[in-house]
């Protein structure tokens, strides 16, 4: 997989904005404001068809326009397509060469990135909501079919909450206690199967990078299960799971209005030497955490596919200290991945780039390409 080209049109505070790709590491250098973030969301929203910060897609549209659209050039499996999405009216249309994607399959076909954000570093001392939605982009990385699994349980959700605010009868509820419990079970699984994978190498790669001795887990389990529990149990016997929880929990989720059992309940649990990172871990372990597990993602979808992710990194090494920051720029380097990134700093990120990269100056939604500096 090799992106050429992205050409964005009233995307965010973006006009007409064409970048052309390094085939190792393309910079957006610009202060904060400008809209680098937002070339770099671009790429991630059509690579995904999910925004990277926005929780609306009206959001994305350029302030008084109707209508935005990505485009970007590939080369996937040896030939080039065109992959593009147009954003207006709330709604998404994505194409390939010109034409509307029939499926997700069809248009996602071997495109696949990773972004790494300074709200990433945030997840292990924030919220579960933070870290329910960093586990979940991972999720979707590796299994493309994801995205259309997981709006299925939210719209299933949406439905029941709504029922038990108007305080609907058992009769009512009971069938979407089914579905909401097989696309639960579902939402179980991928992030079963996700963790799986990335755990132990998230371990290996905190050793590499903290070098401390402490060693790293990554887990999570419904509430009601312990961790073995959840390993053991097949998909059907989590619906079963679920289904008691949502029965047993019925009265007490009319009362407040809202589904209190499921995958949007749970947390994404981070320890380090069998602690909560949240509680105990300093603020450079926790962000070692981080890039170690960022680190085990790109790792393990090259594993699963045999090609390298497009690594997107957003002002990232302003916000990690120098020695983290050497050992992303280092790796970075080495893994000869592609890459995008921004920064306000181009000297943070020089070395990492190399004589091969291709800069461009990011100011007021425009951006134009200069020499290396």
């Amino acid at each position: 997989m090799k992106l050429l080209s992205l050409t964005c049109e009233r995307f965010r505070n973006l006009g007409a904005v064409t970048l052309d790709a390094s085939a190792g590491t393309t910079v957006a250098v610009g202060e904060n404001g400008q809209g680098k973030t937002n070339l770099l969301e671009a790429l991630y929203f059509l690579a995904t068809l999910k925004p990277l910060r926005a929780s609306k897609l009206v959001e994305l549209v350029q302030w008084g326009q109707t209508q935005a659209r990505v485009s970007a050039r590939f080369v996937l499996g040896g030939a080039e397509r065109e992959l593009s999405v147009v954003v207006g009216d709330g709604t998404r249309t994505a194409l390939v060469d010109g034409k509307k994607a029939s499926s997700f399959e069809g248009y996602f076909g071997g495109v696949s990135v990773v972004a790494f954000t300074p709200d990433d570093l945030q997840v292990v001392k924030g919220g579960p909501d933070g870290r329910r939605a960093f586990l979940d982009r991972a999720v979707f990385n590796r299994a493309p079919a994801y995205l259309q699994e997981s709006r299925d349980y939210a719209r299933a959700l949406k439905s029941r909450n709504r029922l038990l605010k108007s305080q609907a009868p058992a009769a009512h509820l009971a069938p979407w206690d089914d579905t909401l419990a097989r696309l639960g079970a579902r939402v179980w699984a991928r992030r079963r199967a996700l963790l799986l994978e990335v755990g132990p190498r998230t371990s290996e790669a905190f050793e590499r990078i903290s070098r401390s001795g402490l060693e790293a887990h990554v887990w999570s389990a419904p509430s009601g299960l312990d961790l073995l529990e959840f390993r053991a149990k097949s998909e059907d016997e989590l619906q079963q799971h679920l289904l008691r929880a949502l029965d047993e929990r019925r009265g007490r989720d009319l009362e407040r209005g809202f589904t209190s059992s499921g995958p949007h309940t749970d947390d994404l649990t981070l320890e380090l030497d069998g602690r909560p990172a949240k509680a105990f871990a300093s603020q450079g372990q926790a962000r070692a955490l981080v890039l170690a597990w960022k680190v085990a993602e790109i790792e393990n979808l090259q594993a699963a596919s045999g090609v390298l992710p497009l690594l997107l990194l957003d002002d990232v090494s302003s916000e990690l200290d120098p020695e983290r920051n050497a050992f992303l720029m280092g790796y970075l380097k080495a893994s000869g991945a592609q890459v995008v990134l921004t920064t306000t700093d181009e000297r943070l990120v020089r070395d990492a780039a190399g004589t091969q990269a291709r800069w461009y100056r990011v100011r007021g939604g425009t951006a134009e390409p200069y020499s290396s500096p």
